[in-house]
């Protein structure tokens, strides 16, 4: 058997981070570690000193792992959607600018030029791309299997 996890995000300013997936997008605090720093730098490739804390966030059954690094100086990468990997988050949303409008008052910032109307991509505070679709997007998509 198999099930989702989480996904993993590192973040340069926790309680930012915290505060920015709670308000802005509706995540809810579920709990959080500060696992050792040896078996933290193995698992993740890494070398100490580390100072990780794990926060986790929920939003319907997505689990949001926000990963910060006291002892090290973590950088966001900005990608192109054709780069092969992770690209961006999505949630789904009651209204797409009443969410922009609180990303940015919770210190993230709207890509302007992707507004299509019925769908847009933010950034956190970091610089992550989150993509807002309206609530009524998976009403015309088949069943979940």
């Amino acid at each position: 058997m198999t099930t989702f996890n989480h996904v993993g995000l590192v973040v340069t300013d926790l309680a930012r981070a915290k505060h920015f997936y709670a308000e802005a997008l509706g995540f809810t605090f579920w709990h959080e570690i500060t696992p050792p720093d040896d078996l933290t730098a193995k698992l993740n490739g890494l070398e100490p000193p580390l100072g990780t804390t794990a926060s986790y966030f929920v939003l319907n059954g997505l689990v949001l792992e926000l990963l910060h690094y006291r002892e090290r100086s973590a950088t966001f990468k900005r990608r192109n959607m054709d780069e092969s990997g992770l690209t961006h988050l999505s949630v789904a949303v009651d209204d797409i600018h009443e969410a922009a409008a609180r990303v940015v008052q919770c210190g993230g910032s709207i890509v302007n030029e992707t507004d299509i109307g019925v769908a847009l991509f933010v950034r956190d505070p970091d610089g992550q791309l989150i993509e807002l679709l309206p609530l009524r997007f998976r009403d015309g998509l088949p069943p979940m299997p």
